[in-house]
């Protein structure tokens, strides 16, 4: 995944508590393989004339900021590919669904828990100035809105660590690569009898 470490980006402010991964992403597009372009399915079903994603102010936004407990629900990965793939990589919101935010953080998408008030401050702020562009410095912990205030927030480091290395799973065990292959030589010194063709 790409390395995360500082973003200035566009902003679209999304005034919905409680959306939920069906709602990201309903259920009858996770039929479709990602190569179809989940960021097309991305709140499909929500886009209502006025729906803040159909406005060309908010073009190319990659900070979505939202209200609490976004992403609950289901474990759904495919509600992350749908942002990720939608050009999106930093959600501010006052709460998460848990299994969203860790799913989040494997796929490169970095989560934001701000209080209450500052969200919604945020969001007002994006709404005053559609297109308005906020700063995430990853390295510092902190979200600087369309006011120019930086705004600190909390992270887990490892999370920290594997967003700005651009870590997955997969490449996180890459990293133990020598570690993997000395234990399967030593193991198959040891017991011959259990390896393939013997």
């Amino acid at each position: 995944m790409d390395p995360f470490v500082t973003l200035t980006a566009p902003a679209v402010p999304l005034d919905i508590a409680n959306i939920d991964t069906d709602q990201l992403l309903p259920a009858r597009f996770l039929k479709k393989p990602r190569s179809a372009g989940y960021g097309n399915f991305l709140l499909h079903d929500e886009r209502k004339p006025g729906f803040p994603l159909n406005d060309p102010a908010y073009a190319g936004a990659r900070v979505l900021v939202t209200d609490r407990n976004f992403g609950c629900g289901s474990s759904r990965e495919g509600a992350v590919y749908t942002l990720v793939d939608g050009g999106f990589r930093c959600v501010v919101a006052p709460s998460f669904g848990d299994i969203f935010a860790a799913n989040a953080a494997k796929n490169g998408l970095l989560t934001i828990t701000l209080p209450e008030e500052t969200v919604a401050e945020l969001r007002r702020q994006l709404q005053e100035t559609p297109g308005a562009a906020v700063t995430v410095d990853l390295p510092a912990q902190t979200l600087t809105g369309p006011d120019g205030q930086p705004r600190p927030f909390a992270i887990d480091p490892f999370k920290k660590e594997c967003l700005i290395e651009g870590l997955d799973d997969v490449a996180l065990t890459l990293r133990y690569q020598d570690a993997i292959d000395a234990f399967d030589r030593a193991d198959e010194e040891a017991r011959p009898w259990l390896m393939p063709g013997t």
